[in-house]
């Protein structure tokens, strides 16, 4: 049986990734924070917080 979302999201909590977003933007950083609605919080340069519907991927 496959991963659900969420446990992916635990297993790479405190890890580096890039988020794909609707419109072809990539947000790259430390993934410091999700919830179940996939909002993610992602520390770089910035703090930035994505919400969850904007995400089309998550990669490592």
């Amino acid at each position: 049986m496959a991963d659900r979302p969420l446990d992916v999201l635990e297993a790479t909590l405190g890890e580096e990734v890039t988020v794909t977003l609707k419109g072809d933007t990539n947000v790259s950083g430390t993934l410091t924070g999700y919830d179940q609605h996939m909002n993610l919080v992602i520390e770089g340069e910035n703090t930035t917080i994505i919400r969850g519907d904007n995400v089309v991927s998550i990669q490592p």
